[in-house]
């Protein structure tokens, strides 16, 4: 019975997949001795896997059939324009900026909007011709894999999911604090449980948020065009509320709140600039959305620059109008602009914005379940992890195990996990998975298998390099509070001429559609700025990284690895396969 099921999947209920086969199908796995011997040959088998790399073709064509049934192609331009306004706007400015102003910034927060939203603005540029060139629900998983190989596609898919993890368990974190600042604005802990024995960051149960991402994810897993249709409404009703915050902070607010403008100084402003990030992340999840475009070729760069351009210009406006209103040392960490209202004397306008608030984090929970469950079919796809969480529902066309798998983790980071522990490990791993996109943006325009001389390959690398090393030397020095001009322009003047020299290298490959301009000067510029916010998040954000990466590399070896070496084996072995048969006709 059971291998008449693996023969004929989709005659099986898609709620019956629940045999170890439909977990773990490659060969390795079969058995213990046949998963011992793959140990033994692990080293060959990371080699190959190192050395492998997709293509646009397999992503597109050969990967979603996974999925046994086809994502519904329902989306246009004003979808993704609104998909991008709901899920980054409540994600980040509602949620961090009380924090990011208080702790880092001071009323600098402006120009920590300012310099996130460029960066981000680059990082935009980047995605939109990925998923205009390869509309696929993987995103930036996809991208890498294409152009730099399963193994660094890995670590950005554990990161991915990491960032997915995290990112829904503080909006979730946040979403019970503004509901509780409706009620009392002295304590916004006051709805969570304290658990004395718990360390400090685990110690507040908060059964609230676990309630909210449940709900949210369950609409998300109804279905794409409903969960749209409802997030663009709400985000158009929302836009008035912020429009009205905007004006009244200005009108009400005083300037000399804004003094002085740099209270930790200009580190303090570039290390908010890098926690502040999260306020943008929204958009990736729209790229992700790419398979379910009417029309991607439009639909994906109007959706993905118009909403982003916008959403930067109303961030500093709004990240002002909040410092105007209170002075930097009053501002509230968790409800920053509700308590706001109520310090100018409008205590009726604090539950508008709590309101708006929640609107925004809940628009942002359901487009990022959406996002977060298609990374994870994708990264299901290429069998990464179980191909199980790939299998989209006939019906509804989404990934329903993917979602529930993601809800779940989430929930259980979120009932104790606070909001500081979160922001600077997401931060981080967002910020990693950009600098990646941006290098293989390069990678793709400038090398192209078995066409690129070798020449042209090894000056293309050494160019690439001199980018990131100069980089890294400007994080080091500023993050070491080396001041001097000197050692700043000898780095900044080999980030040039490595740019520079890039420039005039011959590109193998021209965008079909949409592409970035100025390259490689954009794509190169996004990886400096990338690599600049990551060094100013401190070092715990570092720890809590390479601990979650080296458990990721873990993984990797004793099941990815493996995985996908089998899935390899058998599309090569299919392939010859129909040549043979072919030659035979």
């Amino acid at each position: 019975m059971e291998e008449e099921d693996q023969q004929n999947p989709q005659q099986r209920s898609y709620w019956s997949r629940w045999s170890k086969h439909d977990f773990f199908p490659e060969p390795t796995f079969q058995n213990l001795s046949s998963y011992k011997d793959a140990l033994s040959h692990t080293p060959s088998r990371l080699k190959d896997r190192l050395l492998h790399r997709s293509s646009d073709s397999f992503e597109l064509l050969q990967l979603p059939k996974q999925s046994e049934n086809r994502m519904k192609r329902c989306l246009t331009w004003w979808d993704l324009v609104w998909l991008g306004f709901g899920s980054v706007v409540g994600s980040g400015i509602f949620v961090i900026t009380g924090q990011a102003t208080r702790e880092d910034a001071g009323p600098s927060i402006v120009l920590s909007y300012a310099i996130s939203g460029f960066s981000a603005l680059l990082s935009v540029l980047c995605y939109t011709e990925f998923a205009v060139e390869i509309p696929v629900a993987g995103g930036s998983f996809s991208y890498l894999r294409i152009e730099l190989g399963d193994f660094v596609a890995f670590i950005a898919a554990g990161n991915i999911l990491l960032e997915a993890l995290v990112g829904s368990a503080g909006l979730g974190r946040s979403w019970s604090s503004y509901f509780a600042s409706m009620f009392r604005t002295d304590d916004t802990d006051f709805l969570r449980i304290r658990v004395k024995s718990f360390a400090d960051g685990f110690n507040l149960l908060d059964p609230i948020a676990v309630v909210v991402l449940l709900v949210a994810n369950s609409i998300a897993m109804s279905g794409t065009r409903r969960t749209s249709v409802l997030n663009w409404i709400a985000s158009i009703a929302s836009a008035f509320i912020i429009v009205f915050i905007i004006i009244v902070g200005f009108v009400r607010g005083n300037t000399a709140n804004l003094t002085p403008f740099f209270p930790f100084g200009a580190e303090g402003c570039f290390k908010a600039a890098a926690v502040v990030f999260w306020s943008y992340t929204g958009f990736d999840m729209v790229a992700n959305m790419a398979e379910e475009a009417k029309k991607p070729s439009r639909d994906i760069p109007v959706g993905l620059i118009g909403s982003m351009s916008l959403i930067t210009v109303v961030y500093c406006l709004m990240a002002l109008a909040l410092s105007m209103m209170q002075k930097y040392t009053e501002i509230d960490k968790d409800a920053a602009y509700s308590v706001a209202f109520e310090a100018i004397g409008m205590d009726w306008a604090k539950y508008l914005v709590s309101i708006c608030a929640l609107k925004g984090m809940t628009t942002s929970l359901l487009v990022g379940s959406m996002g977060q469950a298609r990374y994870t079919t994708q990264i299901a796809r290429a069998h990464m992890i179980p191909p199980w969480f790939a299998l989209v529902h006939p019906k509804t066309g989404t990934p329903i195990y993917a979602t529930v798998m993601v809800t779940l983790v989430s929930a259980v980071i979120a009932l104790f996990t606070s909001l500081d522990v979160l922001s600077s490990v997401f931060s981080f791993s967002t910020l990693c998975i950009f600098m990646f996109v941006a290098i293989a943006l390069l990678v793709r325009r400038y090398y192209v298998k078995d066409e690129t001389p070798k020449n042209d390959l090894v000056k293309f690398l050494i160019c690439l390099f001199v980018i990131i090393g100069s980089s890294i030397g400007i994080s080091v020095l500023w993050n070491a509070d080396k001041r001097g001009w000197i050692w700043y322009v000898v780095f900044g003047v080999i980030w040039l001429l490595g740019t520079l020299w890039m420039a005039f290298l011959p590109k193998h490959r021209i965008p079909k559609v949409w592409g970035v301009p100025l390259v490689p000067w954009l794509p190169a510029l996004s990886i400096g700025i990338n690599v600049f916010l990551i060094g100013s998040l401190g070092y715990v954000a570092f720890l809590r990284f390479f601990i979650c990466t080296a458990v990721m590399v873990a993984y990797y070896l004793l099941v990815g690895v493996h995985a996908t070496y089998d899935v390899a084996r058998q599309i090569e072995q299919e392939s010859k396969t129909e040549e043979g048969n072919q030659s035979v006709s």
